[in-house]
């Protein structure tokens, strides 16, 4: 199963950093963003941390949740939501199952040197649980405000 706009968003269940599990279906009802990105503490990573931090709210009086993904451990993510006051949930992919569900965890080049990793990633599902929205290589700058945007003219 792949992720693709118009389909129902595969489901999965992963560790959060308050502790407990969490899967995508408990957000039936509610607008999410599921954001997948590559490294907590990351200069770009921290950048779309933190512009989600700041439209938090508004992200909330929309309906809609803020769910983040990267393959970082848990005692990690407390860290960065630590350090930057991070008001959202952070999901811990280590074994990238979600990531290969939404075709994320791609085989990537950087100075020569080829790996896997998490292509930066942004899917907007609907209360329904329908992908709706999909943004994929993804750049950080005025990113957030284009989720926002689009759930404004599109699910509200």
């Amino acid at each position: 199963m792949s992720a693709e706009v118009g389909q129902s968003a595969p489901d999965f269940t992963l560790p959060a950093n308050h502790g407990e599990q969490v899967s995508l279906s408990d957000f039936r009802g509610k607008n999410v963003v599921l954001y997948f990105y590559p490294k907590d503490m990351t200069p770009g990573c921290t950048t779309e941390a933190c512009d989600f931090r700041d439209r938090y709210e508004h992200f909330q009086d929309l309906n809609t949740v803020i769910l983040g993904v990267s393959p970082d451990p848990l005692d990690r993510h407390e860290k960065f939501i630590q350090k930057h006051d991070l008001p959202f949930v952070l999901l811990s992919d280590e074994q990238n199952e979600a990531a290969k569900k939404y075709d994320v965890y791609k085989l990537k080049k950087n100075f020569g040197k080829e790996y896997y990793g998490i292509e930066r990633s942004t899917f907007i599902i609907d209360p329904e649980g329908n992908i709706v929205k999909e943004w994929r290589k993804v750049r950080v700058k005025n990113h957030v405000e284009e989720a926002m945007q689009y759930i404004e003219e599109n699910l509200t």
